[in-house]
């Protein structure tokens, strides 16, 4: 199955291709995007549903941002996510393992995202919202059709190691040496472009490289790759609003 090319001119197999010189059936292939994206979808409804509960109820926001303890949740909250990563990883193949993992990781950055929208105007949320899906999706139809025509994006995963590695260290400098507004803008906005740069190649990799049975993992990185997103047009709006 996996060495026999797709035939265009072959009834058996309907569908077009994806892209030129493609080796496998199209249906196998728009099958795995189908489940990679009801994942990814049951992951933004599961995090707007936390945020919104999180933003809703100001009692949890209020103990987060004023006890001891709920600090000390709001830090383990941000790094499960990091310690969640590794097993889900190793076991991305293995049901329901995955998916528990999966959950897990989902409930704790949507309870991150959440606590970031408590303290932010609705309409800076509203704007980054909607600016968020519009970006998504253009993106996201641009890859597909710049892939049916042959474009290939595996030569910005270089660029976009490099570009994160100085959004890391740009970020830790204003942590450690806060240089204002401005400063602040100049993050979002290099954030936004690298994040954007993201999603064309994570889902140039849905297209073409991932396996069948990377669907958890296909899916994580597109999902972290929205929701970095959406963080970074938040961070624009809400130092331009202040």
């Amino acid at each position: 199955m996996w060495t026999h090319p797709y035939r265009k001119n072959d009834v058996e197999v309907g569908a077009r291709p994806l892209y030129p010189m493609m080796l496998e059936s199209p249906q196998l292939r728009w099958a795995f995007i189908r489940k990679v994206y009801s994942i990814l979808a049951f992951q933004l409804l599961l995090t707007i549903a936390v945020a919104a509960v999180v933003v809703s109820v100001r009692p949890i926001a209020v103990f987060f941002s004023t006890t001891v303890a709920g600090l000390g949740v709001y830090i383990l909250l941000i790094l499960m996510p990091l310690f969640t990563l590794l097993p889900l990883y190793y076991y991305h193949q293995k049901h329901p393992v995955n998916y528990i993992l999966l959950g897990i990781f989902t409930i704790c950055l949507a309870f991150a995202v959440g606590l970031t929208c408590a303290y932010t105007e609705g309409k800076v949320i509203l704007e980054s919202v909607i600016l968020t899906t519009v970006v998504v999706v253009s993106l996201t139809l641009y890859t597909f059709w710049a892939a049916r025509r042959g474009h290939d994006f595996n030569f910005l995963g270089p660029f976009l190691f490099g570009a994160i590695m100085v959004l890391m260290v740009f970020s830790l400098i204003q942590i450690l040496f806060p240089l204002g507004r401005i400063s602040v803008m100049i993050y979002g906005c290099l954030a936004s472009i690298i994040f954007c740069g993201y999603i064309i190649y994570d889902t140039d990799n849905l297209i073409k490289r991932h396996t069948y049975d990377e669907y958890i993992w296909a899916a994580v990185s597109l999902y972290l790759d929205i929701i970095n997103l959406f963080l970074s047009l938040l961070t624009i709006f809400r130092a331009a609003d202040t």
